[in-house]
């Protein structure tokens, strides 16, 4: 198999095969690494799958707000018919993205990427040497400073749950919290967003965010300010989170 490149990109994701399919366009010999299936984030694990959802949770909000006017029943959401529809868009694209990158005729290896030195790469019992590495695997969740972190779940594992929990705690207040909230008050779910602040989303426009506040608390999503996690206990049935409220 040919070890040589002029370019080898660390990730499939979006950015990765734009650039990767750019450069084989351009004749460049390239190959492609990935530990995780292929794809990337937004089609796998991000932005596609959390728009399946999306869409479901807007469908209730239209029926319940056409309630009394014209519309006399309601819809509900039955969680695992939604989440085996998202599987129906996302499970294709591994294979699809590999046959996509073997038919532009990169080479793909599967496993994880580290450095032997500047210009080799080892993946498995193979080392890449590239005249230019491109290193687009995103990022990952920064470790917070709470007891009990290991019971967090992250935005990967919600959008895989076979079963949404009654209750759901969403950790800091974000736009993927309220996004991930709203869908899951749709669903039935009782929930829960603790900001640490006192005001989420604080790189947006007040205005608005205070409208997304109060809709949120109008569709029964409690949002608790100045309230900084402290722990995160496990029991037999559920998981308990200790805070502190500031003034």
């Amino acid at each position: 198999m040919k070890t040589n490149f002029d370019l080898v990109v660390v990730g499939t994701g979006s950015a990765a095969s734009t650039a990767a399919m750019e450069c084989r366009e351009a004749g460049w010999e390239v190959a492609m690494i990935d530990s995780r299936p292929f794809g990337g984030t937004c089609p796998l694990r991000g932005c596609d799958p959390k728009k399946v959802l999306v869409g479901a949770a807007e469908m209730i909000d239209g029926v319940e707000r056409m309630r009394g006017k014209g519309v006399a029943h309601g819809a509900t959401i039955d969680w695992s018919e939604l989440m085996a529809f998202k599987r129906t868009f996302t499970e294709p694209v591994p294979d699809g993205t590999a046959k996509k990158l073997h038919e532009a005729g990169i080479h793909t290896f599967h496993g994880q990427a580290s450095f032997v030195d500047e210009e080799t790469i080892q993946v498995g019992d193979n080392q890449l040497t590239g005249k230019h590495i491109l290193i687009a695997s995103g990022a990952k969740p920064v470790e917070l400073p709470i007891e009990g972190i290991k019971h967090l779940t992250y935005s990967d594992e919600f959008l895989e749950l076979d079963e949404l929990p009654s209750k759901v705690v969403f950790v800091a207040g974000g736009y993927i919290s309220f996004e991930f909230a709203h869908i899951a008050a749709r669903a039935g779910a009782e929930v829960h967003i603790i900001q640490r602040g006192e005001r989420p989303l604080k790189n947006f426009e007040p205005e608005l965010v205070d409208l997304l506040v109060k809709s949120s608390e109008e569709n029964g999503i409690q949002i608790h300010l100045n309230t900084e996690v402290k722990s995160i206990e496990k029991t037999e049935s559920s998981f308990t989170v200790e805070g502190t409220q500031g003034e």
